[in-house]
């Protein structure tokens, strides 16, 4: 099984690389109005710029996958400020895309925890809409659309499970093919277990980000392998191997943070697990130590017997 991975977001290897600084909407409105575009442009290309050098550094360091950030763009939704990010940033949100297709990097976008389309409330379907475009079109720009990921969760409960996934089959209805056609769904430690969440993708033929941890956290009461088969089979025809969530827990009260970095004692189970249903994996370290994360873990597995490290990100068990 050939396994590739990536982390998220930052490379901490990196000084001064952040692809997130923002502005709050409070410091905007205490600004000119001239300079409020020039600050959200200047913010915005700064990101850019970041991606880019992050970008630079995955390549030299093999590293095949990579979560870009989702707050490139400062204030993007924020329904009093709407400006125009596109107008100002095209060269650069290409330039991103184009290095990404040149090297053959597989990347994802994960918006937050209240993209959901699981709410009674009208006004957080239309934002969870708003943002899964804002999503969108940042892959669009970047002309990665087709082959990008965006990652979200099915959402909360509200007190009546049932019905929140009723809601979920209308809500989704809202967004359009296109940008439903880049999703994933990923079970959560809470709420969605892996079996529910698999339910959801299969009976809308979107593919499942499955998280190990969460799973771990939230198991449900189907065991993991008869599963995983099922998980897989999600993302036949995608043109993907299928992709999974690493990372560990805090402390074992605090079990569903993640640590600073994945134990290979705790995914090891995982691996042989999932060997023998796919011949490809994609893997993205979700640990606080992002990138030094990555390279801790798969120098650990590199040393266990039958694994053999292929590149500075891929190994085969």
């Amino acid at each position: 099984m050939l396994v590739s991975f990536g982390y998220v977001s930052t490379a901490l290897s990196l000084f001064d690389s952040s692809p997130s600084k923002t502005m709050t909407f409070a410091t905007w409105s205490k600004l000119e109005k001239k300079e409020r575009e020039q600050r959200l442009i200047f913010i915005t290309k700064t990101n850019l710029k970041n991606t880019v050098r992050i970008i630079h550094y995955n390549i030299a360091s093999q590293f095949p996958l990579y979560r870009m950030s989702s707050s490139i763009v400062p204030l993007a939704t924020h329904p009093d400020v709407n400006w125009n990010y596109l107008k100002h940033t095209a060269d650069e949100f290409r330039a991103v895309g184009d290095l990404v297709k040149d090297h053959g990097l597989r990347v994802s976008l994960h918006p937050n925890q209240f993209t959901l389309f699981t709410s009674a409330k009208e006004h957080i379907t239309r934002n969870a809409v708003k943002d899964m475009e804002y999503h969108y079109n940042m892959l669009n720009a970047m002309g990665l659309e087709k082959e990008a990921r965006i990652n979200i969760h099915v959402g909360g409960t509200y007190g009546d499970k049932e019905a929140s996934i009723a809601r979920f089959y209308e809500n989704i209805k809202r967004l359009p093919p296109l940008i439903k056609q880049a999703m994933t769904l990923e079970n959560d430690d809470k709420t969605y277990t892996t079996e529910e969440t698999l339910e959801i993708c299969e009976a809308e033929g979107i593919p499942m980000m499955f998280d190990f941890h969460h799973h771990m956290s939230n198991p449900g009461s189907i065991p993991l392998e008869d599963l995983l088969p099922r998980f897989i089979a999600t993302w036949k025809g995608t043109g993907r191997p299928p992709k999974v969530h690493l990372s560990s827990p805090k402390t074992e009260k605090a079990y569903r943070s993640h640590h600073d970095f994945v134990s290979l004692d705790y995914v090891m189970p995982f691996f042989k697990m999932i060997k023998p249903f796919t011949d490809e994996l994609d893997v993205m370290i979700e640990a606080k130590q992002k990138d030094l994360a990555l390279i801790r873990l798969i120098s650990e597995l590199a040393k266990v017997r039958g694994i053999k490290r292929m590149t500075g990100g891929t190994l085969v068990i």
